[in-house]
């Protein structure tokens, strides 16, 4: 039987709760969420940010990162998902089913 990461590319769902009582703190905050950014995930929703790569493996190395800049008191849970697991999450937006994104092509440099 084959395993999810072999059918396809995965996705990386990073989940955060960050303080945010002080200007330090905001500033934090902000700088972790623009280290996602700078790092190819996009925002899914406020503290939720999501990046696809063709194999695991390329998520898998920036968990570290992740880790290292997670700000002081900070949660964080990062998920791996296959593409087919992503393609099947529901979604709705004021009450209405909204489509699945699809998946992103990749450039290849030979």
């Amino acid at each position: 039987m084959k395993r999810d990461e072999d059918s396809g590319g995965m996705w990386c769902l990073v989940m955060f709760d960050l303080p945010v009582k002080t200007k330090r703190q905001r500033y934090a905050a902000t700088v972790f969420r623009n280290m996602l950014l700078d790092m190819g995930y996009g925002m899914v929703q406020y503290s939720v940010y999501v990046r696809y790569t063709p194999t695991q493996a390329g998520n898998r190395s920036t968990v570290k990162m992740i880790k290292d800049n997670l700000p002081a008191n900070g949660l964080v849970r990062i998920l791996h998902i296959s593409d087919h697991q992503w393609s099947t999450a529901a979604r709705f937006s004021s009450g209405k089913r909204e489509t699945s994104e699809e998946t992103p092509d990749f450039l290849t440099l030979f």
